[in-house]
């Protein structure tokens, strides 16, 4: 029996509200010896005062040592063995701005790049062109036409795109073509495992053809593939928990992630103040709410220390909000670290709190790295993060006699 069936079994219902509050990349590291992370060097009086009746620990996304993407990272807070189930950037991106993926299609997250006159990669983001630019950008490619394939390109946010192709005999299995670096050419699409075959001779017409048809536009003068994959089946929030779910994110691959598992995903505006606003409203209509914040993770990637401190006190002042409608259990966590030191996630297990008055209280009176370090709820992994929300919420029946 795993973890799924258990809480399908133990599952119960009744009246509680559980809202996970997940800050993208909330882990982070001191900037010297001794010194204070960006979320311990934050002034979050709001977090602070949950802390003191709350309980922290800090979780691993996926195994120690390993450095997880987003979806492995939410997954995992979601509950699903992020190694059993390894979900494609790609389909994500795609559920994410509401493209249907049948059977025979591969999704794929696209990254607008610049391309120096040797042909390498000089900015992986294409200076983060703005909203209007790209969506323009994809309109020119989505008239790229290939053999024995439809495909579709569409534009999800700034700099990032989504690729389709439908087709027969179409595998998931390509290995991305971003090196994750600059200076360097981008990577020639290759398959990880038979069957996958086709897609890449696929892939390589595409970018052939995408080389030509972005030529003028630097910055945004090429792209790279990530995520290439099929949409898989996954067992859903209300069969594995037996809860009514809904997502309140504003970016379209956590929308993504939260569509997957089964979740109502809601319109979340633009802002803080609007996701709070939708939470508001949809009270009464829902038992889980995932709430996700984007905005410190990108600034750790971009290695503003002093930005991410900016977002972490953005992120706290708008906890009253939440705390006001009485959650019954309150989560606040990350999907992973991303110290602005590194400017890129890290393995390093990221702080999170569980509120509730089911808690059981340790001595810890701040929210912070080295305050869950010595939480009651330990170091552990993030996959079993669910079961202890539906513990602290009454909604898990005794297991055995």
């Amino acid at each position: 029996m795993n973890l799924h069936d258990l809480t399908r079994e133990l599952q119960r219902k009744n009246d509680s509200k559980i809202v996970m509050l997940v800050a993208d990349g909330l882990g982070g590291l001191p900037q010297q010896p001794g010194g204070q992370t960006e979320l311990e060097s934050a002034k979050t009086p709001n977090l602070d005062a949950l802390a003191k009746k709350g309980t922290l620990g800090l979780s691993t996304p996926v195994l120690p040592g390993v450095t997880p993407g987003s979806g492995p990272g939410h997954l995992g807070l979601f509950g699903y063995d992020p190694i059993e189930y390894n979900i494609g950037r790609g389909v994500l991106e795609a559920l994410g701005i509401d493209f249907e993926l049948g059977p025979k299609d591969v999704a794929i997250r696209g990254n607008y790049c610049s391309l120096d006159e040797n042909g390498n990669i000089s900015d992986r983001r294409a200076g983060r062109i703005g909203s209007d630019v790209g969506a323009k950008l994809c309109e020119k490619l989505d008239k790229i036409e290939i053999p024995g394939v439809e495909v579709f390109v569409r534009h999800v946010k700034e700099y990032r795109l989504v690729i389709v192709f439908r087709g027969e005999g179409l595998g998931g299995d390509v290995a991305d073509t971003d090196p994750q670096r600059t200076g360097v050419a981008p990577l020639e699409p290759t398959a990880k495992a038979a069957g996958s075959e086709k897609t890449v001779e696929i892939a390589k017409e595409f970018l052939k053809q995408a080389r030509e048809v972005l030529k003028d536009d630097f910055p945004a003068n090429f792209l790279t593939l990530r995520g290439i994959a099929k949409k898989p089946e996954i067992p859903t929030y209300e069969e594995v928990y037996g809860t009514r779910s809904a997502a309140i994110a504003v970016y379209p691959m956590y929308r993504g992630l939260a569509r997957l598992v089964g979740m109502d995903v809601l319109d979340a505006g633009q802002t803080l103040d609007d996701q709070c606003n939708r939470l508001e409203a949809a009270w009464n209509d829902y038992d889980f709410f995932f709430m996700h914040f984007k905005y410190t993770d990108s600034t750790g990637e971009d290695g503003n220390f002093a930005k991410k401190v900016e977002r972490i006190e953005e992120l706290d002042a708008a906890v009253p909000r939440i705390t006001a409608l009485n959650p019954d259990v309150l989560i606040v966590t990350g999907d992973h670290s991303t110290p602005s030191m590194m400017k890129s996630h890290s393995w390093h297990p990221v702080p999170t709190m569980i509120s509730a008055d089911t808690c059981r209280f340790d001595a810890c009176d701040t929210f912070g790295e080295s305050s869950c370090l010595k939480g009651g709820l330990g170091q552990f992994e993030a996959k079993y993060l669910m079961s202890l929300a539906l513990a602290h919420a009454g909604r898990l029946e005794k297991y055995g006699a």
